[in-house]
């Protein structure tokens, strides 16, 4: 919950700044959110206004989230299955979010290409993961498996871990180019979460697909550029 808070904070600014949308910038945005659990992040943005999807390859998480969501009042929509057959050819979202979940995967290049089919022209795609490093090894999975216990254990494996650049390669196969990244510290005994410069461990990468033709917002500029980086350390 509490990487939750910090999250969506940048998403609100992310879509205020790349996407032009002021005042309520969320409100009938199109979201998609590849891997989702039990929705901790859909049910914020969907109170938000946002018309959000969320899937899952976890049946039993589909079915927490759509229970919780009918008990909050909430019209989300839930499917379980993987993005394949989840969700149609032609189904394109305003912004898609990959959060903890490329670091599951098989295949991270072919992942990220077909989430990044759904990304319409002028669209983001947010995603979040672990660097493969020795300090990753320490921190993400001895220190949080076996210390804190903050995870279960065997929840990574520090393989399937993705490099930054590897990422990066990937959606620009895809047609999306890199806007922003920055790293992602949280401390365990204090409960806090706050960003960083250091991407050695956790990250978040933030990419846009160019724009097509004409009303949509203009993504300009050559170099990443996210929200405000005053708060990164």
């Amino acid at each position: 919950h509490v990487i939750n808070r910090l999250r969506l904070a940048y998403l609100l600014e992310l879509i205020e700044s790349r996407l032009a949308r002021r005042g309520r910038p969320v409100h009938g945005l199109r979201v998609l959110d590849i891997g989702c659990g039990a929705g901790l992040l859909c049910e914020p943005l969907a109170r938000f206004g946002a018309a959000v999807t969320g899937i899952d390859a976890a049946e039993k998480n589909i079915a927490a989230a759509r229970a919780h969501a009918i008990g909050e009042g909430l019209r989300i929509d839930y499917r379980a299955g993987a993005p394949a057959a989840a969700l149609r050819a032609d189904e394109r979202f305003d912004l898609v979010l990959l959060l903890e979940v490329v670091e599951h995967v098989d295949d991270v290049e072919a992942f990220v290409a077909g989430a990044a089919r759904h990304v319409a022209p002028g669209g983001l795609l947010v995603a979040s993961t672990i660097d493969r490093t020795w300090k990753s090894f320490a921190l993400a999975i001895v220190g949080a498996e076996f210390v804190f216990r903050v995870l279960p254990r065997g929840t990574h494996q520090w393989r399937r871990f993705v490099r930054p650049a590897e990422l990066e390669a990937a959606t620009q196969r895809a047609g999306l180019r890199s806007i922003d990244r920055r790293g992602m510290r949280y401390l365990p005994v204090l409960h806090r979460a706050s960003w960083v410069r250091d991407t050695s461990v956790n990250y978040l990468a933030a990419f846009a697909r160019p724009q097509q033709g004409h009303g949509s917002a203009d993504l300009g500029g050559d170099e990443p550029s996210g929200p405000s980086n005053e708060a990164v350390r």
